[in-house]
């Protein structure tokens, strides 16, 4: 961020500029407090605010939407301080959830706040701050703003068109140009790594590097020097020194992948890197300077694994400037249609030459879609989308291209019922209940395969759902091999291929 050296009105600053979503605007992301009458989102935006005035008189005024800012005489400070009695690297400000604090960095002649020199202090607006011959007065700029449903269906790589879906973009477009860290919560398969790529996309950070790091599918004692590189000799078999994801990711952003996965005594390592800015790589002693967005995603509730003692409280506070909630897949209904219609037309799967293989969705194949749970969320979706292509033979996906769990999935659904199995079966119902139709327009056997089909993908769905994507433990409570569950969850689309990492008890 550029530093000023003359004074600068706020006037002057454009007026979506530096914006910063603070802890207590969270309920409003989530669609919560914070709503309007009309469906839009009220967000309030925090700027830190200060107007510094030197040994001379001169003032200039500075406007920050980052949650920390460092003071010093070194030209990679945010306030730099052409004052010889300042430190280097003499303080820094920053936010731990709704409060601004100062912490002074062991400077040679002290930080001082409203006449007391102090190690660390709490920050009011109007605050003065002496930092060598320097004064500073501190203020915070709240701005309520409010933030209407999008009027597109798509923006990047995020489509749809129901209310969620809208609400969300419209979200994303406003704080997307900020350097504001975001959390993305939601179900596996909702598609945060598409929104995390949509975010980098609009940002001013677009024309540097987007790396992607899934802290769950590296093994916990490499991933230090996956993210900060390591020194040649640091460990046995480092031999060369090489770069971290971090540094890779200089420039632009780093989108941090089930980030509940992390190790507790890996956090405090991320904590820094994303206050101080800096980096040391492992079996190094030089601090590398970094300037990364970082946006992080989970399947889990974080408030919930902080309580728990599973995640530190500082590092969930300085992650979560912005939380955004992604809806799952049965919870859109509406937009599977238009989902559908974008894979086949963006999927390398459906391409011939220049055109589509495949031209859309027959309105029984929407239905049938429609009336799915999909467990496995959008990536599932995408999976059925790109099967049903190689087996259409025309320019329509058809009910019979779909898989026998999805395309018996449109049929009249039976009531639930508390009597026997034999008696619902004699009645015309389904021993299954509402998730499996009676079917008895094809043969014994098709009809079989199909019930068969059917009840393995909810009961793995359902168990997966109760232990939170933890295979080991659904596997222990069906009372099957694990190797053999992770077969049959890949063979209906509720995992991901290619990890073979064991999961964490």
């Amino acid at each position: 961020m550029a530093n000023p050296t003359s004074s600068m009105p706020t006037t002057q600053l454009p007026g979506n500029s530096a914006q910063l979503v603070s802890p207590s605007a969270l309920s409003a992301l989530l669609g919560g407090t914070g709503s309007l009458p009309s469906g839009g989102t009220a967000l309030t935006l925090r700027r830190t605010r200060l107007v510094r005035t030197d040994a001379d008189g001169n003032t200039a005024e500075y406007i920050f939407d980052q949650p920390i800012v460092k003071l010093g005489a070194m030209d990679d400070n945010d306030v730099v301080l052409d004052d010889d009695q300042a430190s280097r690297y003499h303080a820094r400000i920053y936010q731990e959830g709704d409060d601004f604090l100062i912490e002074d960095l062991k400077s040679t002649n002290g930080t001082w706040v409203n006449r007391v020199r102090v190690r660390d202090a709490w920050l009011r607006s109007g605050a003065m701050i002496r930092v060598g011959n320097t004064q500073l007065r501190f203020s915070v700029q709240a701005e309520r703003v409010d933030i209407a449903p999008s009027q597109h269906e798509s923006l990047g790589g995020i489509v749809g068109r129901t209310e969620a879906i809208r609400r969300l973009m419209g979200v994303v477009d406003r704080i997307a140009p900020t350097g504001a860290t975001v959390v993305l919560e939601g179900e596996t398969g909702t598609g945060k790594e598409v929104v995390a790529r949509t975010i980098h996309q609009l940002s001013k950070r677009a024309a540097g590097p987007f790396i992607v790091f899934d802290c769950g599918a590296v093994q916990q004692n490499l991933i230090e020097s996956e993210l900060f590189g390591h020194e040649k000799g640091s460990f046995t078999g480092a031999l060369a020194s090489r770069q971290g994801l971090f540094e890779m990711a200089n420039g632009g952003t780093i989108f941090l992948d089930e980030i509940g996965e992390l190790a507790l005594d890996l956090q405090p390592k991320l904590l820094r890197a994303l206050e101080q800015r800096e980096v040391r790589r492992v079996g190094g002693n030089r601090p590398i300077k970094i300037d990364v967005r970082v946006i992080a995603a989970t399947n889990r509730d974080l408030a919930e694994e902080v309580k728990a003692d599973r995640f530190r409280e500082d590092l969930f506070y300085r992650l979560g400037v912005v939380r955004l909630k992604l809806p799952a897949l049965r919870e859109r209904q509406d937009d599977i249609g238009l989902l559908g219609q974008h894979m086949l037309r963006t999927g390398s799967f459906n391409r011939v030459g220049d055109g589509q293989k495949v031209k859309g969705i027959s309105y029984e194949a929407r239905e049938a879609l429609r009336a799915y749970q999909w467990p496995g969320n959008v990536r599932e979706l995408l999976n059925v989308i790109e099967r049903a292509c190689s087996f259409c033979e025309g320019d329509l996906i058809g009910v019979d291209d779909l898989p026998d769990h999805i395309s018996g999935a449109k049929v009249v659904r039976m009531r639930r019922s508390n009597t026997h199995p034999t008696e619902q079966v004699r009645q015309g119902g389904s021993s299954l209940g509402n998730t499996v139709p009676l079917l008895t327009d094809i043969s014994f056997k098709s009809a079989k395969e199909q019930w068969l089909g059917a009840f393995e993908k909810e009961y793995l769905a359902k168990l997966l759902s109760r232990h939170s994507g933890n295979l080991s433990q659904a596997a222990r409570e069906a009372d099957v091999d694990r190797k053999h569950f992770r077969r049959l969850a890949r063979k209906y689309g509720l995992i991901g291929g290619g990890v073979e990492e064991e999961d964490e008890e």
